[in-house]
């Protein structure tokens, strides 16, 4: 357990964090102050050319100024919006559908490569004007200018070499503190090698109202949806999926959607775009040991890191004891605080171990904070209907509620994979 007094040296620092929100409201003033520039400038040029006074280096001129204070303040928004968000406090615009591309992966790595591409837009522009006017330039200003703008170009480039490294080293680190509370469970990750566990549990025996209906007959497998495209290989992807946890790396693209005799396999091509995440919306994989679960969560946890979010897997076992933990500790606010640093959270076999009351409690609390602002995926061997036989609280129903509001529920029926394969490498 901390030592309280630590704790609280540790909390009031982090709280100092929030002197920096007036300086970004600063950089807010700044914008608007280069926003007047932007039309002061504008209507410089409108007079000139209704005049006739305006020649064609002028207008080029004028031009290449107006470019320059939109790029300026294009690199003020970026270290307004992202320097807050990576430094101060989260903004919450998951799902938002203005949220800028950037703002979804962005740390202060990816930060400082965007702001030194930014200055260097910002040095082209200016050294294009020097060029524009060269008559009025001088040779001395126009090689320190091309020096200087060089010197740009070198420090980008050297941000965005060191970047990667730094980003992996970074989400490592993420992910070791994420294992940190774990105990023993990271001891039974090698006997994952399959899609899902062995572990004896009872067949489902029916489905919620919210559940999918499981198809009649398997498709042929010229009707399969075909599963959107693997983004290209991306160090920081590489990064987030290593420091998510995922006991082995399964991808959708290995995933035998003809062995389950009862599957969606459209929910499973639409659920492959990592849409799902930003929604932000649950999935619910349900159905018998060995149906390849566990291969469809991972699979879907490495679409949304290559997607650029940050995942986190464990089985229901090693999230109890992480957030036992967390409680005894007298931090579990903070502790379900810091996994909304994590738009999506693996919980992986949900009914092969019983939990009592309290523990239900702690599972409650983390569907309720994560509810309609982050994202689950969590697989179990029955349905939520059933859940009462798992969670042992009075406050399953309304789990089960905030669940399955906002889910896709995908059924797989059939025997198990591993059973299949050891039957047949016995009759061999």
């Amino acid at each position: 357990m901390r030592n309280p007094t630590t704790t609280t040296l540790g909390y009031a620092l982090f709280a100092t964090r929030w002197l920096q929100a007036p300086l970004y409201f600063g950089l807010v003033a700044a914008q608007g102050v280069y926003v007047y520039k932007f039309f002061k400038e504008l209507w410089a040029l409108i007079l000139m050319c209704v005049s006739g006074h305006a020649t064609e280096t002028y207008v080029m001129l004028a031009v290449l100024k107006l470019v320059d204070v939109v790029m300026i303040a294009n690199l003020l928004i970026m270290v307004i919006v992202g320097g807050y968000e990576t430094f101060v406090s989260r903004i919450g615009l998951q799902g938002h559908r203005d949220q800028p591309e950037w703002l979804s992966h962005v740390n202060s790595n990816v930060l400082k490569v965007k702001l030194a591409t930014a200055i260097v837009g910002i040095s082209s522009v200016h050294l294009l004007q020097m060029f524009v006017d060269v008559h009025h330039t001088s040779h001395h200003a126009l090689l320190w200018g091309t020096v200087i703008h060089m010197a740009f170009i070198a420090s980008a480039a050297i941000l965005a070499y060191m970047s990667g490294p730094m980003a992996a080293q970074s989400d490592r680190g993420h992910g070791d503190r994420g294992h940190g509370d774990r105990g023993h469970g990271d001891s039974r990750h090698g006997d994952r090698g399959h899609a899902d566990r062995s572990s004896v549990g009872r067949p489902p025996a029916g489905q919620p109202e919210t559940s999918q209906p499981p198809a009649s007959q398997p498709e042929a497998p010229a009707a399969t949806p075909a599963l959107p495209r693997q983004p290209a290989p991306d160090a920081d992807a590489e990064a987030r999926i290593r420091a998510a946890g995922f006991p082995v790396r399964k991808l959708l693209e290995d995933f035998d959607p003809e062995h389950p005799r009862g599957f969606d396999r459209e929910a499973l091509a639409r659920l492959g775009k990592a849409e799902f995440v930003a929604a932000p919306r649950n999935v619910v994989l349900v159905g018998p040991p060995g149906t390849g679960k566990t291969h469809l969560a991972i699979g879907l946890g490495v679409r949304a890191c290559q997607a650029g979010h940050r995942v986190l897997f464990a089985t229901a076992a090693e999230w109890a004891a992480r957030l036992s933990d967390a409680r005894a500790a007298g931090r579990l606010d903070a502790e379900l605080a810091a996994l909304d640093e994590y738009p999506l959270l693996i919980v992986d076999e949900v009914g092969y171990t019983p939990f009592d009351a309290a523990t239900a409690g702690l599972f409650f609390r983390l569907v309720a904070h994560r509810y309609e602002r982050a994202s689950l995926i969590v697989t179990g061997d029955r349905p939520l209907g059933r859940w009462d036989e798992v969670f042992g609280g009075a406050s399953t129903a309304a789990m089960v509620d905030r669940l399955a509001h906002h889910a896709d529920i995908v059924r797989l029926d059939g025997d198990s994979y591993r059973t299949r394969r050891a039957t047949s490498a016995w009759a061999d």
